[in-house]
Formats: structure tokens, C-alpha cells, sequence
């Protein structure tokens, strides 16, 4: 078993204008950066790992600056398309955003990910995460991801289910949990705490 805390990134420009970030690699704002450091996380973490993106790494040192994060790719957030960089109001009246929004996002991102391709990169990443922690003995690490990788994580593996959207987190936010191995190559994410400033 493997203790995890699961954290949403500090806030970026992009969060505060309530933009889609996804691929864009944004560095955190002064205040996503004061809402990290004045967060006391208190979770001891053997090892970190981190979506390759630089509002995660940067999250990822602040809280842990005597570690270094190991960089899973598969980590990174969602791929939003042509909704990519943009807020509501430079959305509203599309018809490709009112058809996903009508879809309850169950649609794919116009040119970018569904929820489908979004769950099977994201469990690649995690399954990669758990052999590592496996192979080197770790029993308790931070995983510091986005929003979208988190819910799609939880939407996976938590115990006790939920609707996907209700994992949603806002930004420094997550879970602590327990991962344990059940059967041979499956794992279950248990909740242990929600984690918010």
C-alpha cells in the first residue's frame, strides 16, 4: 500500500480569468504562488511526481523543494482544442462550445481530447507512477497533476465511486488516499481526506 497525496496545481493567470488551460504551459501567478506557500500540506512524500508542465513542477517544488519530481508526461492536463486559452465569454454563442456543453462534456474537445483518450493516458501515467513506487519500495509520494487528470484518475480508481465531475478540485486542492494493489495489475485509489486551503 501507498500513501498519495493527490494535488491540483497552485492558480495560473489563465485560472484567475477562468480560461481552458490545458497544453498551454503557464508558469503560477504571484497569487497561485502565495496560495501554496502558505498552504501546510504536511504530507511526508519518499518521492514526487509531476505532470511535465510547469504550473506542476513549480507547485511540486514549492511544496517539496528538497525533492526532485519525477516527470510523467502522460500527466498532462486535458487537450481542449479550439477551446484551448479561452473563458466563457469568448465562448458563448459558439455552437461547437454549446454542443459540448449540452453534451454534459461528454463529447471529445473540438480538435482536441475526449474523456476516453484523456482516462487511458492518464491511467498509463499512474500504472507507470505505481511500478516505480513498487520497484523502489515507496510508501508515500505526492502526485501533483491538473484538474482534469485528477478527476479522470478518481473517475478510474476511488473507492467509494462518484460522478466524475463531483472530483472536480480548485486549484491547491485534492485528496490524501491509500493506493493498494488489488489482483495482479489492478489498483484502488481509497480517500482518505479532501486537502483545500
Amino acid at each position: 500500500m501507498v500513501d498519495v497525496l493527490f494535488l491540483r496545481h497552485g492558480k495560473t493567470k489563465g485560472n484567475l480569468e477562468g480560461r481552458y488551460i490545458g497544453r498551454t504551459d503557464e508558469d503560477l501567478c504571484e497569487l497561485g504562488r502565495e496560495q501554496i506557500l502558505s498552504m501546510d500540506y504536511k504530507f511526508p512524500a519518499e518521492q514526487v511526481f509531476s505532470s511535465p508542465l510547469k504550473r506542476c513542477i513549480q507547485t511540486a517544488k514549492l511544496i517539496y523543494p528538497d525533492r526532485t519530481p519525477i516527470i510523467l508526461p502522460n500527466f498532462r492536463e486535458t487537450d481542449f482544442g479550439l477551446f484551448e486559452n479561452k473563458n466563457y465569454e469568448e465562448l458563448n454563442g459558439r455552437k461547437d462550445y454549446q454542443e459540448w456543453i449540452d453534451s454534459n462534456g461528454t463529447l471529445p474537445f473540438p480538435k482536441g481530447e475526449s474523456t476516453k483518450e484523456v482516462s487511458i493516458r492518464v491511467e498509463s501515467a499512474f500504472l507507470e507512477m505505481m511500478k516505480i513506487c513498487e520497484d523502489n519500495q515507496f510508501t508515500s509520494i505526492a502526485c501533483i497533476i491538473h484538474g482534469g487528470t485528477l478527476m479522470s484518475l478518481m473517475d478510474r480508481y476511488a473507492f467509494p465511486k462518484r460522478d466524475y465531475f463531483e472530483w472536480q478540485v480548485k486549484n491547491g486542492c485534492g485528496y490524501t488516499a491509500e493506493v493498494e494493489k488489488v489482483k495482479d495489475v489492478h489498483y484502488r485509489i481509497r480517500i482518505i481526506d479532501r486537502v483545500c486551503p
